[in-house]
């Protein structure tokens, strides 16, 4: 009976050593990752500061100039709004600072109007108040304006109904104030202190190129390894791109807007050519990524083979995308990242050679669909981006017309998500 006891003692002390040490390896993994997440989110906060340093430079500018201009010239012993116009202008989503300049103006005319005349009969106080920005709402709302239109035209009744009892005549000036600050903010991102479009474009393009990276990466390496888990996170991953796409498509219609306005911008104009047409392509290659990596989850549940030039080819697009990025960023013909697409193309027809499942089959046509959004995002015409896909894949080789191929003709990739 001792013996008996001494042996459940001590087998109870291995397994609660056992799972001391699955305690303490989870701790540490825990630990390892907040301090992974920890870099991860310093990382990103710099680079949006980086991102935001010019804008913000050319926020504090407009500011003080609007209220010098206001202050000395127009003699406007409050100039509030003008500062505020032109910070509100340049805050706008790059690519609409026109449209918000003469949105700014309509919702400070509506505000102005609403809350001169309820002033007038009401006077002012809380519930006065109240009533000013209501109506301001709904008219401007009825008017049909934008969203924009009706926070600025309530905003601005509220300035009036707050300064007008201790500051005559302002809502005059208060109008000339919305013009001349947003007039003073297109000013100096126009002639003073214009970005650089290139450089706007590059930073804003990052986050969503290294992301389609980063995921065909975690893609191939999970089907090297078979490991579901690791290929469905990458699809997690992948499907929250729409910050990422939005940026860029504000990037680029903000470079468009400063190359047009900028005379020291205007010799970029051809340069920018190639990222404007390159938007719609690299979206097409997320969600064509996007399809790709879910038929690579169902294959692996499926236990389908994956030939060895399978995940080669899924990094090969991997690669492609950063090369393609980082020439787009030097201003340089985007060569290697065709040669590199067209290397992944020929990596998935040796796969498809070797033997897929239907799953797998999916994959390989999703590589060559990929491989050619990437490829007309480099410049490439559709044609001939598709030709030189058939061409890299070698369908004569598999003996079969392209017709009868299922990798020939790709089906329509839905959108990720």
């Amino acid at each position: 009976m001792a013996r008996d006891g001494r042996l459940k003692f001590l087998r109870r002390g291995k397994l609660s050593g056992g799972l001391a040490d699955c305690d303490g390896q989870r701790i540490a993994s825990a630990m390892e990752e907040l301090r992974h997440r920890g870099k991860a989110t310093l990382h990103d906060r710099l680079h949006r500061v980086r991102t935001a340093f010019g804008l913000a430079v050319q926020a504090g500018l407009a500011a003080g100039l609007a209220y010098l201009v206001a202050h000395r010239l127009l003699k406007n012993p409050q100039p509030v709004f003008a500062p505020i116009s032109a910070v509100g202008t340049l805050a706008a989503s790059l690519g609409q600072r026109f449209r918000r300049t003469v949105e700014l103006i309509v919702g400070v005319a509506v505000g102005v109007l609403v809350g001169d005349a309820l002033i007038y009969f009401v006077g002012t106080g809380a519930w006065q108040l109240a009533l000013v920005v209501t109506s301001a709402i709904l008219l401007s709302i009825f008017a049909g304006a934008s969203v924009a239109i009706v926070i600025q035209a309530a905003a601005t009744g509220v300035l009036i109904v707050t300064l007008s009892p201790s500051t005559e005549n302002l809502e005059f000036p208060r109008f000339i104030d919305a013009l001349l600050g947003g007039g003073i903010a297109l000013l100096v991102t126009a002639v003073l202190l214009p970005l650089n479009p290139l450089r706007v474009i590059n930073r804003a393009a990052r986050p969503a190129l290294d992301l389609l990276a980063g995921q065909l990466d975690a893609c191939a390496d999970a089907v090297r390894s078979r490991d579901r888990d690791a290929a469905q996170q990458a699809l997690f991953r992948l499907r929250e791109n729409k910050e990422e796409l939005a940026a860029l498509s504000e990037a680029i219609e903000g470079a468009k807007e400063t190359s047009t306005l900028s005379p020291a911008r205007w010799h970029r104009r051809s340069e920018l050519t190639h990222y404007a047409e390159a938007a719609d392509p690299i979206d097409r290659a997320m969600r064509n990524s996007g399809t790709l990596i879910r038929r690579a989850v169902t294959m692996i549940e499926d236990s389908e083979p994956a030939p060895e030039p399978m995940p080669d080819a899924i990094g090969h697009l991997a690669e492609s995308v950063r090369l393609l990025r980082q020439e787009f960023a030097a201003g340089q013909e985007p060569q290697e990242a065709r040669e590199r697409s067209l290397r992944a193309v020929s990596e998935a027809g040796r796969a498809y050679a070797e033997g897929v499942g239907f799953s797998g089959s999916v994959v390989i046509a999703q590589v060559r669909t990929t491989a050619s959004d990437l490829l007309v995002a480099s410049g490439i015409e559709q044609e001939e981006a598709n030709r030189l896909v058939r061409q890299a894949f070698g369908d004569d080789r598999q003996g079969e017309p392209a017709a009868r191929n299922p990798a020939a003709h790709p089906p329509t990739a839905p959108p990720v998500g």
